[in-house]
């Protein structure tokens, strides 16, 4: 079958794939702050100690309870900004109260012990941020301009200082450096070079001056004392959308499925289009041209298993977009991935090739429907000619349940052009729209060839 009836094919998935039915997800076991690491804080100097016990009474620990026993199911930290009673903290943080407030509720705790309940007003899912309301007021410590233009410029090495509540323990303060902004992320991240532990994320990062830099967000796991923050523009944004609302009185939503969904669909656009912006690299992969994408957001990775004694040879490439929009412990999107893989063997005969090509790409179809965030997946198989090389392809799509409009796409693909060589490519778009999602795939599927030039 030729490639456009294929997806003429692809084009009639069933209808229920495009509005799909909201089930709620299972309560999240973990820490909303588990991407942090646990290792120790290093004594605060006296510049540090300075800042926080002017800061402390503005600090707040912001816990999130079940509804039913009241018992703490993630904990993480906030502050109350200028002499309001609103508290910026982290999206990851409130996650569960936005997507479940019928099983969620949230309460803070300040550095007097002084505990109440929290109201979540709004999210900016694609900064990780949040703003809540609360039974007390600040003390004017934590001042955030109404304008993003009225900010400081940090300088490289300048020190910062972040407070919060990590893992727990008591409120505390931790001291280090600004190292610029980070290229790889999809939104802009400033790295904190000092420690921020589990529990600190929502928390302020400051200047020595008291003046607001950033909120603390996460950590590399593999590296030494490499964190990072939301930078205070986008806290200036979220909290000039709260006062529109409180302007235009509009009631604060209890549910925000509907609206953490709208900026996924607005962040698959953003993606797929500056992924798209320019041709995808063609790389030559053995006898084959496949398609990749490198740039600050996607890195590619190779590797062999190139031995004298392997029955087989196998050269794999990987592409992987760099950052997902964390929507709640459970799911991560707004991502891309593509893997190309190349076998050959000399020392297999015909038949035996085949059932290994045949198994890795069975162990590629998804088993069931094992996620209950997404529906199950529906597949279109079809052995298509690409140019000059003929292939199996499978394109398996599934639905958000949640989310309506959003979709997970995976396209497999196969030569069937030599005996005991195979090219197996694969592309995953995580939280696409579904035009977007055939958009990337058609192209993807166009962009595979021989690199000889001619149909073997």
């Amino acid at each position: 079958m030729k490639l456009k009836q294929l997806f003429l094919l692809l084009l009639c998935l069933p209808s229920w794939l495009m509005a799909a039915d909201v089930v709620p997800e299972l309560p999240a076991a973990s820490e909303a702050d588990a991407t942090l690491e646990s290792i120790p804080l290093a004594p605060p100097s006296s510049a540090a100690q300075k800042l926080y016990f002017a800061a402390k009474n503005d600090l707040l620990q912001i816990r999130v309870l079940l509804k039913s026993g009241r018992t703490q199911a993630s904990v993480g930290s906030g502050f109350l900004v200028g002499s309001s009673d609103l508290v910026v903290t982290n999206y990851h943080v409130m996650s569960q109260i936005a997507l479940e407030p019928e099983v969620y509720v949230g309460e803070f705790v300040d550095t007097n012990g002084q505990r109440g309940d929290v109201e979540l007003l709004a999210v900016d899912v694609l900064h990780d941020l949040a703003v809540v309301r609360v039974s007390r007021k600040g003390t004017g410590f934590f001042k955030v301009p109404e304008q993003a233009s009225k900010l400081f410029s940090l300088t490289q090495g300048q020190y910062l200082y972040s407070l919060g509540n990590p893992l727990d323990l008591g409120f505390a303060i931790s001291e280090g450096s600004y190292n610029g902004i980070i290229g790889r992320a999809f939104y802009d991240q400033f790295m904190f070079t000092g420690p921020i532990n589990s529990g600190m994320s929502g928390g302020p990062n400051i200047t020595a001056e008291g003046k607001i830099a950033g909120v603390n967000v996460s950590k590399r796991l593999d590296g030494e004392l490499v964190s990072f923050l939301v930078p205070a523009r986008f806290v200036v944004e979220l909290l000039n959308k709260v006062a529109a609302q409180q302007e235009q009185k509009k009631k604060t939503a209890k549910d925000f499925n509907a609206e953490v969904g709208q900026q996924l669909i607005a962040h698959q656009n953003v993606m797929v289009n500056k992924l798209l912006e320019t041709p995808l690299s063609l790389k030559a992969l053995g006898p084959y041209r496949v398609p990749v994408r490198e740039s600050e957001q996607v890195r590619c990775w190779g590797r062999s298993n190139a031995k004298p004694d392997a029955p087989f040879e196998v050269d794999q490439m990987n592409c992987q977009m760099e950052s997902a929009i964390y929507v709640s412990a459970l799911m991560q999107t707004g991502n891309i991935a593509i893997r190309h893989t190349y076998t050959r063997s000399e020392k297999l005969d015909a038949m035996r090739f085949s059932r290994l090509i045949s198994n890795s790409f069975k162990n590629q179809m998804p088993a069931g429907n094992k996620d209950q965030r997404l529906t199950a997946a529906s597949c279109t198989e079809e052995f298509v000619t690409n140019k000059n090389l003929s292939m199996r392809a499978v394109l398996c799509v599934r639905a958000y349940r949640k989310f309506s409009g959003l979709y997970d796409f995976a396209l497999f693909t196969a030569s069937t052009d030599q005996s005991r060589m195979s090219l197996q490519s694969r592309i995953d778009a995580r939280g696409v729209s579904y035009e977007n999602g055939m958009r990337l795939s058609r192209l993807f599927l166009n962009s595979i060839s021989n690199n000889s030039g001619s149909k073997p």
